[in-house]
């Protein structure tokens, strides 16, 4: 099982490298059928290679043309099964921290929780990996109270870092009333104000730890984005006897993201790169958001 994962795991650094030579000759191609189509000369450094490239474009299709980045070889299979997720904590957690995990085991489907104990990060991962899971999350904590969330998605990546605050587990929602029962179905996913590249990429990642939900699902997951704060927050609805009346229940629990790191690799891919980082200095950009 060692040697196939890094069999693997080389096999997906190669892609990776392939990477930019392929969108070196996208490019290339790029400025050939721009200048067919619009009937101007072909670009003085690219006739040397003209006639290759040429070949090359009249064997493309809609499927081939643009070309397959790494970023979508991370989640090539997730239409094909539903995510499996792990949940573990950091080294002896306190009781709030334990209790906001087991809420967050519900909140995802297909989720199971664990004992850290005396296991590294690393350990817990290769099991996961060799038992088909899909998403490791692990739950960070500073004097009882919950403070980060790393999701690693398996098995090559990639890493996400998020900072946690405002967490308000099910027990604290002031509104007793309007504390519906945790619903077992797989929830419907609005993922909103995620406008940049990075936006996108982000949503991409929190979209992929739930399954397809089904058309008649009552079960509400949100996240919405505000001056890079990621808003979380669990709903169930109910029809009423009028008309387009929906009665909207929220469930718990609530807490806001911020990313701070995004990584192509796992904890144990020493050559894994950094996509996005969260420098100190970007505090300070108070009119510019990343998301």
């Amino acid at each position: 099982m060692l040697r196939r994962n890094i069999r693997l795991r080389r096999e997906y650094l190669y892609r990776k490298s392939l990477e930019g030579k392929e969108r070196l000759l996208y490019e290339k191609k790029r400025k050939i059928r721009e200048a067919l189509e619009e009937g101007k000369p072909i670009p003085t450094e690219l006739r040397k290679e003209e006639t290759a490239l040429r070949r090359q474009i009249d064997l493309e299709d809609e499927n081939t043309t643009v070309p397959i980045t790494h970023i979508d070889d991370e989640y090539a299979f997730a239409a094909e099964k539903d995510p499996k997720i792990m949940l573990t904590t950091s080294r002896d957690p306190s009781a709030p921290l334990k209790q906001f995990v087991t809420e967050l085991s519900t909140v995802f489907p297909n989720a199971q929780r664990i004992n850290r104990g005396g296991q590294a990060i690393s350990e817990i991962i290769d099991a996961c990996r060799s038992h088909d899971y899909t998403d490791v999350i692990l739950v960070h904590e500073h004097r009882g109270v919950p403070a980060g969330l790393t999701l690693y998605h398996l098995p090559f990546g990639p890493t996400a870092c998020f900072s946690l605050v405002n967490v308000v587990t099910r027990h604290e929602i002031k509104d007793k009333k309007a504390l519906g029962a945790m619903s077992g179905a797989y929830p419907k996913i609005i993922l909103n104000n995620f406008s940049t590249s990075l936006g996108e990429r982000t949503s991409n990642i929190l979209k992929h730890l739930f399954p397809e939900p089904k058309p008649d699902a009552k079960r509400i997951v949100s996240f919405s984005n505000n001056s890079d704060y990621i808003s979380f927050r669990h709903h169930i609805y109910q029809k009423l006897a009028g008309p387009n009346s929906v009665e909207l229940k929220e469930i718990g629990p609530r807490f806001e993201l911020r990313l701070y790191q995004i990584k192509l690799g796992i904890v144990d891919q020493a050559e894994a790169q950094t996509e996005w980082v969260l420098r100190p200095y970007m505090n300070t950009t108070k009119k510019r958001k990343f998301l």
